[in-house]
């Protein structure tokens, strides 16, 4: 039987893909990237236009500022003169030295005036509680003094002085004259703080006797815990302990008894009134109420 030879075709087909893959993705490119170059010439020559222009500014400020200075320091229409310079509030405090605080400053520009120096300088003088100092253009200068108050009268040991609420020791003026209690117990070698204080202790007093301020003399305040007063009464000086509080209770309980008083203890100058239910008569007498 012939065999019949028949040709076998041989076709190689491509797969097909399974579901769910995905095609390979492409080789990445390399992109070379450009390098960075420096600025152009106009770029830098525009920062050295706006540098320089910032520095002629400058130079042009700092020019004008010095001739304006020139101008107010020597200006004549600037001088001060004596007849410029105006001071107001002064009653006690020395004019003289007032005035000699601006001594170095008569002939030239009030713009040369150190106010704040002058200021200073003002409230070294003891009567200066506070002090202004104003320019008025062109060429006037304003001084406004406020002087202190003295609440008494101090007895130091080469002068009688006066003493403010403070505790500033003022030279006594030669022509004035103060109705003022001696305050006792200040010194100038006390620091301030210590002769602020016992001078508010003395101010503090007063304060709540009004009534009987004509008639106190003399405060002591060497023991602030004790204050001793000094009173007239009834043409006799008597020395009254009245402790730290209560002033005006335990004075009034005093001139309330004070003809029983004498009755009873006649010889007595110094009574303890510290303690609120009675009256001791320290020097030759018996107890009060």
């Amino acid at each position: 039987m012939a065999q019949r030879n028949a040709a076998q075709l041989e076709l190689e087909m491509p797969e097909e893909p399974s579901v769910g893959s995905q095609p390979p993705a492409p080789a990445p490119r390399r992109v070379r990237a450009k390098a960075e170059g420096r600025p152009g010439w106009r770029a830098r020559f525009r920062r050295i236009l706006i540098w320089t222009g910032v520095g002629v500014g400058v130079l042009a400020v700092i020019a004008g500022a010095y001739q304006v200075d020139q101008f107010l320091a020597s200006d004549l229409r600037f001088i001060l003169r004596d007849a410029n310079f105006r001071v107001t509030g002064l009653q006690y405090a020395p004019r003289g030295e007032v005035t000699r605080v601006f001594a170095r400053d008569s002939g030239r520009s009030v713009y040369l005036v150190p106010l704040a120096e002058r200021r200073r300088s003002l409230m070294a003088i003891d009567w200066v509680r506070d002090a202004t100092v104003s320019r008025l253009w062109p060429n006037r200068l304003a001084v406004t003094i406020v002087e202190r108050r003295p609440v008494a009268f101090v007895v130091l040991a080469q002068e009688t002085a006066l003493v403010d609420a403070d505790g500033v020791i003022l030279r006594a003026p030669e022509k004035a004259r103060f109705s003022l209690p001696v305050l006792a117990g200040i010194t100038r070698q006390q620091p301030r703080d210590v002769r602020r204080e016992r001078a508010g202790a003395m101010v503090g007093l007063m304060r709540q006797v009004p009534g009987y301020a004509g008639q106190i003399s003399e405060v002591d305040v060497s023991d602030p815990d004790n204050l001793v007063v000094i009173e007239v009464v009834q043409g006799r000086a008597v020395r009254l302990l009245l402790g730290n509080r209560n002033y005006l209770q335990r004075m009034n309980n005093f001139m309330d008894h004070y003809s029983d008083i004498v009755r009873r203890a006649p010889g007595a100058r110094t009574f303890d009134l510290r303690l609120d239910d009675r009256i001791t008569a320290q020097n030759g007498g018996a107890d009060g109420h």
